[in-house]
């Protein structure tokens, strides 16, 4: 069964990354979320990640804050994608997760995101274009998804537009 994996750091993650598990939800793509520390948990950070994908999953989406080694720690034990949110904070203006997630060494590639609630949503758009490769429904779902967006903007624009 293919499905996307969503791993937080901590608690405190979730209310951000629900948003990516809504994105998918409306795609009706299958995902599992758990909570899991690449530092408070490592061995079953491990272990979740090597027996999701012997269940089938096919990207990985990580966020964790300060540290944030959670997307580098997930992309050491797969070699699916791992796309890394960084997660708000207030130490360092929440450079620290930026950098942590985005400063990955050569050959174990995290695609980084955006810090926070955009990050979880486009993390959560990526991982369905990455299905979208070989799944030509699940490609044209997206394709409407941008129409649909185009026709809200359109619309959202004729209420406050002012043209000469």
């Amino acid at each position: 069964m293919d499905f996307v994996s969503i791993l937080m750091g901590s608690k405190s993650d979730y209310e951000i990354m629900e948003e990516a598990a809504k994105v998918l939800q409306n795609f009706k793509i299958k995902y599992e979320l758990v909570i899991s520390s690449a530092h408070r948990s490592p061995q079953r950070t491990k272990e979740y990640i090597l027996n999701a994908e012997e269940k089938g999953a096919k990207v990985f989406i990580a966020a964790a804050g300060m540290a944030a080694h959670l997307a580098g720690a997930c992309a050491a034990y797969t070699t699916k994608p791992v796309l890394g949110v960084p997660m708000p904070g207030t130490h360092l203006a929440s450079m620290d997760s930026l950098f942590a997630t985005v400063q990955m060494p050569s050959g174990i590639p995290v695609a980084t995101l955006a810090i926070g609630k955009a990050g979880a949503i486009n993390a959560a758009y990526l991982a369905v274009q990455i299905l979208a490769i070989k799944d030509t429904g699940l490609a044209q779902k997206l394709k409407q998804d941008r129409l649909e967006k185009e026709k809200k903007l359109i619309f959202d624009s004729k209420e406050v537009e002012v043209l000469l």
